[in-house]
């Protein structure tokens, strides 16, 4: 089911006085090129993922919320969830894979949520998360096929919209769907013209092969293990996700890891922005990937999240990865 631009109006306003309104920060590439950055690094928890799981756990009956809320991700989502859930009075239990980067694991524990470790595939997280449910009828909050969710994370693309009316081209990071899903459906239901480019890692193209096919197409997890993204791991995309990206996303493109680790030193050195590699994806993009993208004096690049290991920002910081 599609939602609707109202939908995300809607949480716009409920999420005014709890999610951080982001600015758009220029940043300088080569050639005396320049895109503007939206820094959901910015966000209490480091990443967009707090505006889809507070309006979704908000969203909630008494009943439901009294039950409490199970959750599987690989780290922001969780940090959402956890976030959210304690704002709200709501016990939280979550999935999370026991690859998952430490500053991740520790700041859900730190928030208060019960952690459940699984191994590193995706469909091992959904298993016990569902396995949860029904043993402890614990209430589902997705990391992206739903509809709240989506409605939640789409208000980025209002405030890109309130910020730059002209906007032509945004880009958008994809793992399971939810934030493009979200923006897509705020931009071109408000600007029908705005072009919505998705980026994704190449060891986890899934949505790319999906969108290129027209079915929901998924990926290994020894594949999308490769990637440092590990916020865009999702082997596929939601059913949810997948109708919204054929409707509004014009295209999506692959960026190769050594592009990434690139931008996450230009995001910092160019625009002070400290982003994690799956926030760096759409940077990347523009970096290297231009004429894949349709040019515009006016360029949005989301950046979903900076909750990056020290020790791998340092690593990339002096190239030693």
């Amino acid at each position: 089911m599609l939602i609707s631009l109202k939908d995300i109006q809607d949480a716009r306003t409920l999420l005014r006085k709890v999610a951080v309104r982001t600015p758009l920060v220029a940043c300088q590439l080569a050639h005396g090129k320049q895109i503007f950055v939206k820094p959901e690094n910015l966000q209490p928890i480091g990443s967009f993922k707090l505006r889809g799981a507070y309006n979704k756990i908000a969203s909630l009956n008494p009943e439901q919320r009294k039950r409490g809320v199970v959750a599987h991700s690989s780290g922001n989502h969780a940090q959402g969830v956890a976030y959210a859930a304690k704002a709200l009075k709501v016990k939280a239990t979550i999935v999370m894979p026991r690859t998952a980067p430490p500053v991740k694991l520790e700041a859900t524990r730190a928030l208060g949520a019960e952690i459940v470790l699984v191994g590193p595939a995706s469909e091992e997280r959904i298993r016990k998360a569902e396995e949860l449910e029904k043993e402890l009828h614990l209430v589902p909050v997705p990391p992206y096929n739903d509809e709240k969710i989506i409605a939640g994370q789409g208000t980025i693309g209002l405030e890109i919209l309130e910020d730059m009316p002209d906007v032509g081209v945004v880009l958008a990071p994809i793992g399971g769907g939810g934030l493009i899903s979200g923006v897509a459906t705020a931009l071109k239901e408000s600007r029908p013209t705005v072009k919505i480019i998705g980026v994704e890692p190449e060891f986890a193209a899934d949505a790319q092969a999906s969108l290129k096919s027209g079915k929901i197409e998924s990926v290994s997890a020894e594949s999308t293990s490769r990637t440092l993204c590990d916020g865009l791991r999702s082997q596929s995309i939601g059913p949810i996700n997948f109708e919204h990206i054929r409707k509004y996303v014009d295209a999506i493109i692959t960026v190769k890891e050594h592009e990434i680790r690139q931008a996450i030193r230009h995001l910092l050195f160019s625009a002070r922005i400290l982003a994690e590699p799956s926030g760096a994806v759409t940077t990347a993009a523009m970096m290297f990937h231009a004429t894949e993208i349709p040019s515009s004096e006016k360029t949005v690049a989301i950046v979903s999240g900076g909750n990056i290991e020290p020790l791998l920002f340092t690593e990339i910081l002096i190239g030693t990865v």
